[in-house]
């Protein structure tokens, strides 16, 4: 099993570098880009003796715990089988 974890500052938080890639995509003269978001993205590689509760519950501790500032940073997971 793999866990997907995607990592996003805060909306509350200001992303300079997300403003910087928006604003060069503006003067590229792409068109239908409103917002742009910068993160990280994680793949962990599961033991295969993990159930999917347990996998959920040691992905989310591992994901507030390692990966993520929860001050200024939020998450999604997604787990693959």
């Amino acid at each position: 099993m793999k866990a997907h974890v995607y990592v996003t500052l805060k909306r509350t938080v200001l992303d300079a570098q997300g403003q910087t890639i928006n604003d060069a995509l503006r003067r590229m003269q792409y068109r239908g880009v409103s917002d742009v978001r910068q993160g990280k993205y994680f793949v962990l590689t599961l033991d295969p003796g993990l159930d999917r509760a347990a996998a959920q519950v040691e992905v989310e501790r591992i994901t507030k715990e390692v990966l993520t500032n929860p001050v200024i940073e939020e998450f999604t997971l997604h787990l693959e089988d």
